[in-house]
């Protein structure tokens, strides 16, 4: 069990090793100083379900003489399991109503934007079916109402979507956005937060992907960047 405060990913982790690794592949492979997940034909195939900060220098390092592809898992369904408050109670189940969706993996990668178009970085989004299991740590967590997030479960993959290239990235700006745009205008675009749509846009504009073309009032005005 967890420390108070702490998210055990191991099940999840454990669950997307074993469904992307073939009994041929090499597991937890060191390679230059490193621990790999996967290394599959000769590509390193690394699992992260989230805090890209933490692996950042690992990345780069492998980079730099492998190419390597960062599996990240974004649920479309989730189940979320409340264990009893009491010994002997019973474990609640319920469907959460939110999905999951692509431009969630901005979160994470506003850690390492300069990864996007590097040769030898890829990424594929996991579309899994989870169940997230929580226990009431007391009325100090003010998160969820006091209950707070333990662990993880894949039930199974659902999809998966890889991007290998900066065309690949720049397909997730949707063709409606006006010229030039806001992140406002993003973030209405694709029905997601302005905070998330704030961190897409850093992320294309430091890959090249995106320009600065000015301001409209305090917001900054982007526009597509043409090959």
């Amino acid at each position: 069990m967890t420390g108070i405060g702490e998210l055990n990913e191991k099940a999840l982790h454990a669950a997307l090793k074993a469904h992307y690794a073939r009994p041929e592949d090499g597991q937890e492979v060191p390679v230059d100083g490193y621990v790999v997940d996967i290394v599959q034909d000769g590509l390193l195939l690394e699992i992260q379900s989230g805090n890209f900060a933490a692996i950042k220098t690992k990345l780069n390092a492998l980079i730099q003489d492998h190419s390597l592809r960062l599996i990240y898992p974004i649920a479309r369904e989730k189940w979320l399991l409340k264990l009893p408050l009491e010994p002997g109670g019973e474990t609640v189940r319920r469907k959460s109503p939110k999905r999951g969706h692509v431009e969630e993996v901005f979160r994470e990668m506003v850690r390492i934007p300069h990864l996007l178009t590097h040769p030898h970085f890829s990424l594929e989004i996991a579309f899994t079916r989870e169940e997230e299991v929580r226990r009431y740590a007391g009325p100090h967590r003010w998160r969820r109402r006091g209950w707070e997030i333990v662990e993880r479960r894949l039930v199974n993959v659902v999809g998966t979507r890889r991007f290998e290239t900066a065309a690949d990235w720049a397909a997730l700006l949707p063709p409606a956005l006006p010229e030039p745009f806001t992140t406002q205008d993003l973030a209405g675009t694709l029905g997601v937060n302005r905070r998330l749509a704030q961190q897409m846009a850093y992320c294309l504009r430091k890959a090249g992907m995106l320009r600065l073309a000015g301001k409209e009032g305090n917001a900054h005005l982007y526009k597509r960047s043409r090959p």
